[in-house]
């Protein structure tokens, strides 16, 4: 392998999910300022995730439809015609 091309702060971090609090230790050289206590009692950086593996609807299995301001609606609303003539 070539030399000089690998992090030098390869590191032991949590990746915490914060829509159901699932967290996860791998090493990464991801930077962060914050810590956290897993499971272990040990004290780990910690890099928030929005969504992982365990929230994903498509690795779940539960299809969440966000509807805001009726946008499914308008969209049947303006293509009905079309829709009409397909069938």
């Amino acid at each position: 392998m070539k030399k000089g091309i690998h992090p030098e702060n390869y590191r032991l971090v949590v990746f915490k999910d914060m829509s159901n609090d699932n967290m996860i230790l791998t090493r990464s050289c991801a930077t962060t300022k914050e810590t956290v206590v897993y499971t272990d009692g040990n004290e780990y950086p910690v890099v928030k995730l929005e969504i992982s593996n365990t929230s994903h609807p498509f690795f779940t299995g539960k299809l969440k439809l966000v509807d805001t301001a009726g946008r499914v609606d308008k969209f049947m609303n303006k293509y009905k015609r079309h829709f009409d003539n397909k069938k």
